[in-house]
C-alpha cells in the first residue's frame, strides 16, 4: 500500500511517493482494479494536476468521426475523468488490463463522447457491465447508475496501425445485472420461487470435529438459501466468452 495521491503521481508530496515511483512507475503496472470517487460536487480544480491530463483538455471534433485536443485547460474535471486516463497509463502498454467502476454518464452522455473516443483510442474494450443502482446505494450512499468497464491498454504499434487506417472490429462482451445479492437497505436477498417461496439447495458440508483427542470427519447435508446475485453468474458467462473467442 502507498500513502499518496495517485492523481498528482509521479509527482506529489504524500509520504510513500519516491517508494511508489521506484516500485510502480507510469507504464509497469499488469492488472488494475479501482471503483475511484467520482462526481460532480468534488471536482479537479489544481492546476498542477490538471496540466498533466490530456482529458484535463477541452476536445471538439475533427471532422472525420474523432476528436482532436484543442489544447485548452479546462479550469474544473471531474475526478472520474482523470482517473480513467491516469490508470490506463499506469498500465503496461500491449498486456495491461483494467477494471474501472464509472458512473454510466461517461458511457452514454452526448458531451462525454470524447472521452469514449479516446478511451477507445488508447484501449481494446474487453467488457462492460451494467451494475444496478443497490450496488453503492447501502454502504456508500451512492445513488447513481454505474457500470463495470473493463480494458486492456493498447500498444503503441497497435495505435500506429489503427492510425493508419488498419482498425479492425472486435466483439466486446456487454451485460446487465439486476440484482447485486443485496437490497437499497443492504438487506441480503434470495432466490424465490414465482409463489415467493425462499428456494433452498442442499450442499454435502465436511465437518471436522474432536471426539476423544481424535480429528473425525463427517459429511453433513446442509440446506442454504441461494442469493439473489447476478454477478457470479455474468462472471462465468464471460469465462465462456472469452474461451471461444479466437486465438490471434
Amino acid at each position: 500500500m502507498y500513502h499518496m495521491n495517485s492523481l498528482e503521481f509521479p509527482r506529489g508530496h504524500l509520504a510513500d511517493l519516491a517508494r511508489a515511483q521506484g516500485d510502480i512507475p507510469l507504464n509497469s503496472v499488469d492488472v488494475i482494479a479501482t471503483n475511484p470517487p467520482f462526481g460532480s460536487d468534488i471536482p479537479i480544480t489544481d492546476p498542477q494536476i490538471l496540466d498533466y491530463y490530456e482529458l484535463a483538455r477541452a476536445w471538439e471534433p475533427d471532422g472525420e468521426e474523432g476528436f482532436r485536443n484543442t489544447g485548452v485547460r479546462k479550469s474544473s474535471v471531474a475526478p472520474e475523468i482523470l482517473f480513467i486516463e491516469r490508470c490506463i497509463k499506469w498500465l503496461k502498454p500491449g498486456t495491461g488490463r483494467l477494471g474501472i467502476v464509472l458512473p454510466d454518464g461517461v458511457l452514454g452522455n452526448p458531451a462525454s463522447e470524447y472521452i469514449r473516443w479516446w478511451i477507445l483510442r488508447e484501449t481494446q474494450v474487453l467488457a462492460s457491465v451494467d451494475l444496478p443502482v443497490e450496488a453503492f446505494i447501502a454502504e456508500a450512499n451512492v445513488n447513481i447508475l454505474t457500470s463495470l468497464l473493463f480494458l486492456r491498454r493498447k500498444s503503441e504499434e497497435e495505435k500506429h496501425r489503427e492510425a493508419l487506417g488498419s482498425r479492425r472490429d472486435y466483439p466486446v462482451f456487454m451485460a446487465v445485472a439486476d440484482k447485486v445479492g443485496f437490497d437499497r437497505r443492504g438487506a441480503k436477498l434470495y432466490k424465490r420461487t414465482p409463489e415467493g417461496d425462499e428456494i433452498v439447495t442442499t450442499n454435502k458440508v465436511i465437518e471436522r470435529i474432536r471426539i476423544g483427542g481424535k480429528l473425525v470427519e463427517r459429511t453433513l447435508n446442509r440446506k442454504d438459501r441461494i442469493e439473489d446475485n447476478d454477478l457470479p453468474v455474468i462472471a462465468e458467462r464471460y469465462r465462456q466468452f472469452v474461451q471461444e473467442q479466437p486465438d490471434e
